[in-house]
């Protein structure tokens, strides 16, 4: 049975993905009439910005990585109220292109081709080749952010140079990082992104990365977690990384402890800063691991929580 569920849960991802993000034929305002199920362009202002699908993973048992501080019947709870299967989850990984104009921007690399990733391929049908990425931020060091950024031996991004957060980058890079529970992500930093040192920019909360795109901390996830600010002609959009990573277990109970923070009671504060932010400004917010196109809104429930409100039509013109 578990065989027989993968199968069908790739095909109706693929079939639901292509049919959501076809654009109809006659809709001749509408930035790309076809758009590939793996990838979704939309607009802020003047810029130009593109979702790319690295990887899908389905995982059982999504109370081993959300809500680990409470009961599993609560989040098994929580996830049937919200029309969801209590003993499975779907995780998408989405890196973000942004067309300034003048610069193509690249905020992380998934997986790498290693592990299954299918960025560089992606990109290039989306109409970007890996050599003509300008600039690739990193939000933060764990493997499915930084996996992409060297592709047999080589950097995947040739011409490219790279943005990351100070604090991020002294932490994984410490050799004490190579022992002990950081190691595995540690020895990935080593490996893929230290050797760029010569062509990277270390950010600081606030710092920009290009004109209209500053940095804000938003530590806890790890301890030197950036997400971004984008504007562009009076629009403002959140890049949020990892601050958020579930779109229900994540948004209506800010609190409950997720496996991978490495500080949990800094990431929750995060997450409800961040939450509060986005639902006071009604402005949009992408997130890695959101369901694909992994763009929407935030919205405040009674019970002090939040929801995910997927973007539809807003960002097209």
């Amino acid at each position: 049975m578990q065989t027989t569920r993968r199968s069908l849960m790739a095909g109706a991802l693929a079939i639901g993905a292509a049919a959501a993000l076809r654009q109809p034929a006659e809709a001749q305002d509408a930035p790309k009439a076809v758009q590939p199920a793996n990838s979704y362009s939309y607009r802020l202002g003047s810029l130009e910005i593109t979702a790319v699908l690295d990887f899908t993973r389905l995982t059982e048992k999504p109370e081993g990585t959300f809500g680990t501080n409470q009961k599993p019947e609560d989040v098994a709870a929580l996830l049937q109220q919200n029309f969801l299967p209590a003993e499975w989850m779907v995780n998408m990984f989405t890196p973000l292109l942004v067309n300034t104009g003048s610069a193509r921007i690249l905020f992380d690399t998934g997986l790498g081709a290693a592990n299954g990733g299918q960025l560089v391929e992606r990109l290039a049908a989306a109409g970007t080749p890996a050599d003509k990425v300008d600039v690739v931020v990193i939000t933060h060091c764990h493997p499915d952010h930084i996996g992409g950024l060297v592709r047999d031996g080589k950097p995947s991004f040739p011409n490219a140079r790279y943005v990351i957060g100070e604090t991020e980058y002294q932490f994984w890079s410490a050799p004490e990082r190579l022992s002990g529970p950081t190691e595995g992500p540690a020895k990935l930093v080593a490996s893929n992104v230290t050797p760029l040192k010569d062509k990277m920019t270390f950010l600081k909360d606030g710092a920009e990365v290009a004109p209209g795109i500053s940095a804000m901390a938003a530590f806890g996830h790890t301890p030197g977690h950036m997400a971004f600010q984008i504007e562009s002609d009076g629009k403002r959009m959140l890049l949020g990384g990892d601050f958020c990573n579930h779109f229900v277990l994540s948004l209506q109970r800010p609190d409950w402890e997720v496996r991978f923070d490495l500080d949990k009671a800094a990431a929750a504060a995060t997450r409800k800063k961040m939450l509060d932010m986005l639902a006071a400004d009604r402005i949009p917010f992408t997130s890695y691991h959101m369901p694909f196109p992994a763009l929407g809104f935030v919205e405040r429930t009674a019970d002090n929580g939040y929801r995910f409100v997927p973007a539809s039509y807003q960002l097209l013109g």
